[in-house]
């Protein structure tokens, strides 16, 4: 006998949406997935975002540096930085973000985020997915057809079930790179997180490339060109995993772009290419998608305000693809040869160089999308996969403590101007309930309408629940 029914909020016939959601997801009521996101949307989990901007700060910044600044500890915890001035009475924001502390009322933060995996790889997926995973620490420098899916991952399957398939544009993409190639300058090393997993590799996310290494005499912070931003496909595939070769390495992908559409137009047909493949060339000689990567039709001004570094320019490409109509944009802060958010030692190089990038990027991506009026409609998610020791090393810089570290919401009516959590006196350990990475998933997931209970078919067919956490309510009052 099958018994449904616990909780008090029931759809029409009576039966509870959690339990409809799982029962379909196991196909115990013989529910496709439509039926049951049809399900779903007659229960009312209306969607509060249209798009998620991921803004992924790769190596983990320091909380006592940023968002949870402790003025009064000794000089070894508190760090060289002193708080700044704020729109938001009671919330300490670092002095190397002044743009940042002047538009508060835009944004919340959660102070307490934690878990305990105190390591970039195993950090990066948790962070991405939701899901703890047994990623070796110290390895897991590759990612596995067994990893969970991210929320990007996520988020395509469910809007290709929604409107019957591919759209014009990728539902899901990567820039400027997948996280670890600026390490190797190898599409070998793919640390795990942004991925489809078991979902299947037909999920995985549409990835720009720019080689673009740093070193100290190339610093980071130097201009980047317009040849540097050239961003070429690194992987385009299909939802059966079929997939395109990766664009020639030697042109701009715009040019790439015209000489495909020229290939097509005088050859009349495309019957060289089976449905599927015809399907991902699609995608790659979208018009969309040709408009939204060409970054030179901002104006210099706009590129300016950005930043004209790596991090500024793909945020601000970000905002194209969603204005295309991209559902999930992830944007990498990976630049392990030049400055790194894993500041292990010589943390002057976060004050003058990353703080700054951050500050800039960040506040003009809220500037920009408030005055386009799409704010409300976009979810922006700033964070890294861990915080920083809250006691200095012999070399002052900070090691790795996931104990503590914090993460910035705005848009898609997220109240600004909050902190949300309580830290200790030093700011290593919560004083208030922690929040943990299946939080933060089940809360992006809730942003786009998406119950985080609903159940998903593994690659054994198995139905398993998106993400065990809850939804942060908080963050909207």
């Amino acid at each position: 006998m099958l018994r449904i029914g616990h909780s008090q909020s029931s759809v029409c016939q009576g039966i509870s949406r959690r339990s409809l959601l799982q029962a379909g997801g196991a196909g115990l009521l013989g529910l496709s997935l439509p039926q049951v996101l049809q399900a779903q949307e007659l229960a009312g989990a209306a969607a509060r975002a249209k798009s998620v901007i991921f803004l992924f700060l790769f190596g983990g910044p320091s909380q006592l540096e940023t968002f949870d600044m402790k003025p009064g500890a000794a000089a070894a915890i508190r760090g060289p930085y002193a708080p700044i001035a704020c729109r938001t009475p009671g919330m300490l924001i670092g002095e190397k973000l002044p743009q940042l502390a002047a538009m508060s009322d835009k944004f919340c933060v959660l102070r307490t985020l934690s878990h305990s995996y105190n390591d970039h790889s195993g950090g990066a997926h948790y962070i991405q997915t939701g899901r703890r995973w047994p990623i070796p620490i110290g390895a897991g420098f590759n990612a596995t057809p067994q990893d969970w899916p991210s929320c990007g991952a996520v988020s395509d399957y469910v809007r290709r079930q929604q409107q019957g398939g591919l759209g014009d544009v990728p539902n899901y993409m990567v820039v400027p790179n997948s996280l670890g190639r600026l390490q190797t300058y190898s599409v070998q090393l793919k640390r795990p997180g942004e991925y489809a997993g078991w979902l299947g590799r037909g999920y995985d996310p549409v990835t720009t490339v720019i080689d673009k290494r740093d070193t100290k005499d190339n610093p980071y912070f130097r201009p980047c060109t317009d040849e540097e931003l050239n961003y070429q496909i690194e992987n385009l595939q299909t939802p059966e995993a079929v997939s395109l070769q990766r664009l020639g390495r030697r042109q701009s992908l715009l040019q790439e772009f015209d000489a495909q559409r020229r290939q097509l137009d005088l050859s009349g047909s495309v019957s060289a290419f089976d449905r599927f493949q015809q399907r991902a060339l699609a995608l790659v000689t979208s018009e969309k998608i040709r408009t939204a990567l060409d970054i030179r039709q901002e104006s210099p001004a706009m590129r300016d305000r950005y930043g004209r570094q790596l991090f500024g320019q793909s945020t601000l490409l970000a905002r194209r693809l969603v204005e295309a109509g991209v559902g999930f944009v992830t944007v990498h802060w990976d630049c392990p040869d030049g400055y790194s958010w894993d500041s292990h030692t010589n943390s002057k190089d976060v004050g003058d160089h990353l703080l700054p990038g951050l500050d800039q990027g960040l506040s003009a991506l809220l500037e920009d999308l408030e005055q386009r009026g799409i704010l409300d409609e976009t979810l922006v998610v700033a964070m890294g996969e861990m915080g920083r020791t809250p006691k200095a090393n012999a070399n002052w810089g900070r090691d790795h403590w996931s104990t503590l570290f914090p993460a910035v919401l705005a848009g898609a009516g997220i109240r600004g101007g909050i902190v949300i959590g309580e830290s200790d006196r030093d700011a290593a350990y919560a004083l208030s309930p922690p929040f943990a990475p299946e939080d933060v998933a089940a809360t992006i997931y809730h942003a786009l309408g998406i119950d985080p209970e609903l159940r998903v078919l593994d690659a054994q067919g198995r139905p398993v629940q998106l993400t065990e956490g809850r939804v942060i309510g908080e963050v909207w009052g």
